[in-house]
């Protein structure tokens, strides 16, 4: 489907944003007409504009989601928009709930309004688990975020876009993320650092969210939520799967680097959820992914949801990250291996940019 396809990507420079251009660029797979990327980070998306200079598909522009009139501007003549621009940092976004509302919220909105004016086919916005009964102003943003994709549908007219959202868990390896820190914090021999040791979170690889990303904007009718089949990992089990294996790299025993806990953060939960109760009563499983459909479905009537692959359509079960069985540390250390998430000591500008890069040099 996106063959031949304009894309345009908010957030381009960002990890999941980074790995979705790579993929789209790459060939390998797809093979798009033309590419926009937009973001916020001078600095980033320079070095970026740089890794893909000599591709005539790829043009790469500083913009923010908060300007409508920009986006409206580069959506002229856009086919698909993934909409990756974020401010999701839960504790940062505690300290300042009126910059996730303009970017997490009002964002959303500025890019609905400019997909709408420019007769994009289709739209696909970057959510979280944490959207699911939020506890802090990143999710609830989030989830606002949700609820205006879905809404957007209702006021479609004729061949208008169709809007739908992801829901991702946390990202193993992006940036900012806890792997990055637990590299360092191992790096200088420990302690390694906890907020609580029940902490429980679904974890999906860069690779994994994009294919979320790419399968939904195929996948989606209107109005859903599209969620990953992922696994449970304990936060300290991550920590002692880390441990074992980089406490040698860097000339150190394993049982030499202390873990600490240091309190749980504003807003932070003890566990996540994919789904809400509520949500499971109209949601359809397929294969790889949940879909949550519409509240309102008398709203969206005209819609067929009938999926390819359908294998349940009902879900009886919310999964919640904390009633989940957790990978043990032996499997997290191979989960780990298989991503290459041991390879870069800390979180650099340049392990981020072009997660693909090591396997093509090598």
């Amino acid at each position: 489907m996106l063959n031949g396809k304009r894309i345009l990507i908010t957030g381009c420079s960002g990890t999941v944003g980074t790995e979705l251009v790579h993929q789209l660029l790459s060939g390998l797979k797809y093979q798009i007409s033309e590419m926009i990327g937009l973001d916020n980070n001078e600095s980033e998306l320079f070095f970026q504009d740089q890794h893909h200079l000599n591709d005539a598909r790829a043009r790469f522009f500083v913009a923010d989601v908060r300007d409508k009139d920009e986006l409206t501007c580069k959506m002229a003549g856009i086919d698909i928009v993934f909409h990756a621009a974020a401010l999701k940092h839960v504790v940062l976004s505690e300290r300042s709930p009126e910059q996730a509302v303009q970017t997490n919220i009002i964002g959303v909105q500025n890019v609905i309004a400019a997909a709408q004016a420019n007769g994009v086919e289709r739209v696909i916005f970057t959510s979280s688990d944490k959207a699911v009964n939020p506890t802090n102003v990143m999710g609830t943003s989030k989830l606002m975020g949700e609820r205006l994709m879905t809404a957007a549908n209702s006021n479609k007219r004729g061949n208008g876009p169709i809007f739908a959202s992801t829901r991702f868990g946390n990202v193993l390896g992006s940036s900012g993320s806890v792997i990055p820190i637990f590299h360092n914090q191992i790096a200088k021999g420990g302690p390694v650092t906890l907020t609580h040791r029940d902490m429980t979170r679904f974890v999906m690889s860069i690779q994994e969210s994009v294919r979320l990303v790419i399968d939904s904007a195929m996948l989606a009718r209107g109005g859903e939520v599209f969620i990953t089949k992922m696994p449970v990992v304990r936060i300290v089990d991550l920590a002692k799967a880390m441990i074992n294996e980089l406490a040698p790299v860097y000339g150190k025993r394993p049982e030499e680097i202390e873990i600490t806990e240091i309190g749980t953060k504003p807003g932070e939960k003890l566990y996540e959820e994919l789904m809400s109760p509520e949500e499971t009563r109209r949601a359809i499983e397929l294969k790889q992914y949940f879909s949550v459909m519409p509240a309102f479905r008398g709203i969206y009537h005209d819609i067929d949801y009938d999926y390819p692959g359908i294998i349940g359509s009902q879900v009886t079960n919310p999964y919640v990250s904390a009633d989940e069985t957790s990978l043990n540390v032996d499997q997290i250390r191979q989960l780990l291996k298989n991503y290459n998430l041991l390879n870069v000591p800390g979180d650099t500008l340049g392990s981020r940019y072009w997660p693909g890069d090591k396997e093509e040099k090598d």
